[in-house]
């Protein structure tokens, strides 16, 4: 008679399953349940609304498994996910993961979700539940993929959405950490596939490994939008730069009558990006429309707010460029030299 085959023989380890959770019981003692609780408070809100969002980190997990290094990942997938709710103004309440695989790795599941609870610590978003997934035959043999979702919430008659931006109005830029969590596929076919580098190669104008350049974290803006509060700057848009760099992002919080112009010498672009320009070569529009080029996070005000945001973005830790201005238009982005 054919030995009995179990669970575990199709490539489903219900064990390692309970081990992370377990582990992630140790972190937050709610989770583990069929679903998460969390108080929500409204006090002082004229119309309260709730706030979703959800992305992933695309290829940089494949920087990532070449680098055998999973422990920033998890602040990328919190930062993508949170940068999104602090777009209209909303105060992060929580985040939900979701973690799929071929085979549980313990090893690289709990790097992974520390860096998650690291990014949650930063982000102000308590992780409150999730899912992990082993799915043989769905995904390769080492392969994973990571998604993220996050709750925040924001009084309506408050919410930021660039409705009242007018002519005159001014552009903030604050520094991104690197190439955060786009773009990763043209950077390793430029310089892993093309220039031939590795991960481990060491490069001088970076002063760091290559790998350790690309992992570097996406930057968290909880702390900022929280100072521009405590401020009482008045913001009218803010746009968080992810794919489609700052002309598809700064973009969508624009009214139609409008165009920003942004002058792209008023900050340095991080050599980062000067090293997949010269290597590809890439030409600077499809450079614009793929990478941040150093500026993570935009935000437009009235000339009046500068002082103020500029005190924000010290006490927050970020630095700040007054990079450039609102004029009469169609809702477009136009990247220039100035002068």
């Amino acid at each position: 008679m054919p030995k009995a085959v179990t669970y575990e023989d199709a490539g489903v380890s219900i064990r390692k399953g309970d081990e992370v959770v377990d582990f992630l019981r140790t972190r937050n003692k709610s989770i583990g349940g069929f679903s998460g609780l969390f108080p929500l408070k409204t006090a002082g809100m004229k119309k309260p609304m709730l706030v979703a969002s959800t992305d992933g980190v695309g290829t940089k997990l494949l920087v990532a498994k070449e680098a055998k290094d999973c422990s920033t990942i998890g602040i990328d997938l919190v930062a993508m996910v949170i940068n999104d709710l602090l777009v209209c103004g909303a105060k992060p309440l929580f985040f939900l993961d979701y973690y799929a695989t071929s085979r549980l790795d313990i090893r690289e599941a709990r790097e992974v979700l520390e860096g998650i609870l690291k990014g949650c610590e930063i982000a102000k978003s308590p992780l409150i539940g999730g899912e992990t997934a082993e799915l043989p035959g769905l995904y390769a043999p080492g392969d994973f993929d990571l998604a993220g979702f996050g709750i925040g919430i924001v009084d309506g008659a408050k919410a930021i959405d660039g409705r009242t931006i007018v002519p005159g109005d001014l552009v903030f830029g604050f520094e991104s950490t690197g190439i955060h969590s786009n773009g990763y596929s043209l950077a390793r076919h430029v310089l892993l596939d093309r220039a031939g580098m590795s991960v481990k190669t060491r490069v001088k104008e970076l002063n760091s490994t290559l790998g350790a350049a690309l992992l570097k974290p996406t930057r968290i803006y909880t702390d900022l939008a929280a100072a521009l509060v405590k401020s009482k700057a008045v913001v009218k848009g803010f746009a968080h730069i992810t794919g489609g760099g700052i002309p598809g992002n700064l973009n969508r919080v624009l009214p139609k009558k409008v165009d920003a112009v942004v002058y792209k010498n008023r900050w340095d672009t991080p050599p980062i990006f000067k090293m997949i320009q010269r290597l590809g070569p890439v030409d600077y529009p499809e450079m614009l429309k793929t990478f941040n080029m150093g500026i993570g996070f935009m935000a437009v005000a009235a000339p009046s707010e500068q002082k103020r945001i500029f005190k924000a973005a010290e006490a927050a830790g970020d630095t700040v460029h007054l990079v450039g201005e609102i004029v009469k238009g169609t809702g477009r982005v136009r990247v220039e030299v100035e002068g």
